[in-house]
């Protein structure tokens, strides 16, 4: 399944080079395809490293067998393991939930217009309930994330260390290059969103739409396939709305749309 992975990347991107297309041209299967299959070929690289000693391929395997999870794909994880690792992702991620929570409640004495403040407390205040917010209050309060006070290029370092954590991006590193790598990954699931809008979200693979949802926040491996297609045309009407100044909204998202979604494990 690897090697087919790596022929068909190899084909989108040869594709790709004769046609000079760009990556956001591309149509969303492909987009996704070359998406999974560089952060698949980012472990083997590290194995690969691993391996140079010699004598070391053996500790690799041990490594591999005592811990899975970390050092292997999604191809080689076995049904039961497959369910019980994104589980555990999932629950790595949900710790930062509060934390951004807690950002929002913090920055409202700082928006200036009184109106987007009463937004962004009703906004809150439903979320503290465990209500799940919708569309509109949501697009409601789309300045406060173009600009200041949460606006991509506005987040502080510990926003983005609590954000980073919430798209399981490493928050080990500097302010600069944790906000390149998550305007990089929000940019590329906006991409996506705009490509499988125009697919349709009944196109999809029970499969396809499971992954798509478990990638925008959601621990979509509990709930039903339909429950997943309307959170995901949620998100996808949303989503395709903003504009590239306001990712920092989609990139909130994440949380915003999946924390209290009927369904979800607490």
């Amino acid at each position: 399944m690897l090697w087919a992975d790596a022929k068909k990347a190899r084909r989108i991107k040869t594709n790709m080079w004769k046609h000079n297309i760009k990556f956001h041209q591309l149509s969303y299967r492909e987009m996704e395809h070359l998406r999974q299959f560089r952060r698949d070929v980012t472990k083997c690289l590290f194995l690969g490293i691993l391996s140079i000693p010699p004598f070391a391929n053996y500790l690799v395997f041990l490594l591999m067998y005592l811990f899975p999870r970390q050092l292997l794909i999604q191809h080689f994880w076995t049904p039961k393991q497959q369910i019980d690792f994104l589980d555990i992702y999932h629950a790595l991620r949900k710790q930062s939930h509060p934390e951004i929570l807690c950002y929002l409640e913090k920055v409202i004495p700082l928006i200036s217009d009184s109106g987007l403040r009463w937004h962004m407390t009703e906004l809150c205040t439903k979320m503290q309930r465990g209500t799940h917010p919708a569309i509109h209050d949501i697009l409601a309060l789309r300045e406060c994330f173009s600009n200041h006070p949460l606006g991509m290029n506005q987040l502080h370092a510990l926003q983005m260390k609590a954000l980073s954590r919430a798209m399981l991006l490493t928050p080990y590193l500097p302010p600069v290059l944790l906000r390149y790598r998550l305007k990089t990954h929000t940019t590329v699931i906006h991409q996506l969103d705009k490509a499988l809008a125009k697919l349709g979200i009944g196109q999809l693979t029970a499969q396809e739409v499971k992954s798509a949802c478990y990638l925008r926040g959601l621990n979509s491996t509990h709930i039903a396939e339909e429950r997943c297609r309307t959170w995901l045309g949620e998100w996808l009407q949303l989503s395709c709305i903003l504009k590239e100044a306001e990712l920092s909204l989609l990139l909130h998202n994440v949380v915003l749309l999946s924390i209290n979604y009927t369904g979800t494990r607490r």
